[in-house]
């Protein structure tokens, strides 16, 4: 199929890595633009050698001065804008609310949902341009289910959620599409470190804890990180243009999260 994004100018972030990085190459392998960012200086360091073509910027999404820096070497580098990818994100402390941090409530949210905000603002008046213009908000379906011991995850993934449906509808008029993606379980290092955190909080095996997490989906799979980047590289293509405030789960049914 082809998607009629070659040249398309795409920022994605925390790109040096898992869903991220798929998400990078995916658009990259159709023709696109892309620049990446990220805080992972050694990640980024070794994109440079594996996929030259991917432009970069040291970026923590959480630090509006360093934000602000990104989009200026970004738009300079892409020669303006067609699609953010807000991608950014970290797990979260896995605890009882009452044993929490606050220090690392406050950290879930200024990068999984506030980040997703400091990106948005700067990327808007760009997108105006563009004659192709999405953004496109990664959630998690915990951004639709509750989930025991992730409380700081699960309401910074809902918070995504109602960024993304008033975003649409405030940018409509502007024709640029907002749309969210909620990936279930999926396979990579962080899904591991999360369900072995879990397991430690239960006292069970990684094993144990595993296949209970599949026994709340219809497909007893892990998602790859690939699929995620087809589904978002569709919706950001001409072909995907009257796709607005959405809330797409690729989550193999995902009924429950334990």
């Amino acid at each position: 199929m082809n998607l009629d994004i070659k040249g398309l100018r795409v920022l994605v972030t925390a790109g040096a890595n898992g869903i991220g990085l798929a998400i990078a190459r995916a658009f990259a392998g159709e023709g696109a633009k892309v620049h990446i960012c990220d805080v992972d200086i050694e990640a980024l360091k070794a994109l440079k050698t594996s996929d030259p073509a991917l432009t970069q910027t040291i970026c923590d999404v959480s630090d509006r001065t360093a934000v602000k820096a990104l989009f200026a070497e970004a738009t300079m580098t892409l020669a303006g804008l067609d699609v953010l990818v807000n991608n950014a994100g970290i797990a979260g402390p896995t605890a009882k609310v009452e044993d929490m941090n606050p220090e690392d409530w406050d950290r879930c949210l200024e990068i999984c949902l506030t980040g997703q905000f400091n990106c948005a603002r700067l990327a808007v008046p760009l997108l105006r341009e563009s004659k192709n213009a999405s953004i496109v908000n990664i959630s998690s379906a915990a951004g639709r289910l509750g989930f025991a011991m992730r409380t700081p995850y699960a309401a910074a993934k809902w918070g995504v959620i109602g960024f993304t449906k008033s975003l649409s509808i405030e940018l409509g008029p502007d024709n640029i599409r907002v749309n969210a993606i909620l990936p279930g379980l999926v396979a990579g290092d962080r899904q591991r470190r999360v369900l072995e955190s879990k397991a430690q909080q239960r006292g069970i095996s990684f094993a144990e804890m595993e296949k209970t997490a599949f026994s709340y989906t219809s497909i007893k799979d892990y998602v790859t990180p690939e699929q995620i980047a087809d589904q978002i590289v569709f919706m950001c293509s001409p072909k995907g243009r009257t796709i607005s405030g959405q809330a797409i789960s690729i989550c193999g049914d995902t009924q429950m999260l334990g």
